[in-house]
């Protein structure tokens, strides 16, 4: 099993920035992929940014040029830098991974974000 924790969500107004983390724990050997989700009330979940092999990257179209997905193998932790906050960046912010070999997918337990003044 993989355990992945978050934090590092909160309170913070429009423009600010915030750094969410996940650390990984458990058997972690074969997680190749992983990403930040958000699920913002009555919507579905999103993939807002993910992280593979610890350098190819990608985002969705709404925080491009404004959050920043990177890795620490010595941590096992990944982060997500999200600058230049928006109310409709508010949502829950869940961490996924991806066991590459067992075909298996985990997620975190999600870290409320709250953009508003």
């Amino acid at each position: 099993q993989v355990q992945l924790v978050e934090s590092g969500g909160g309170l913070v107004q429009p423009g600010g920035s915030l750094r969410l983390s996940c650390a990984a724990s458990g058997n972690i050997f074969n997680i190749r992929a992983m990403a930040w989700y958000r699920q913002a009330p009555g919507k579905q979940r999103e993939l807002v940014a993910h992280i593979t092999n610890g350098v190819m990257t990608g985002y969705a179209d709404s925080v491009k040029g404004r959050f920043t997905i990177s890795g620490d193998n010595a941590k096992n932790t990944v982060y997500l830098q999200m600058n230049s906050l928006r109310p409709e960046d508010t949502a829950v912010y869940y961490c996924h991974a991806v066991d590459v070999t067992r075909d298996l997918e985990f997620w975190g337990q999600g870290t409320l974000v709250t953009v508003s003044s």
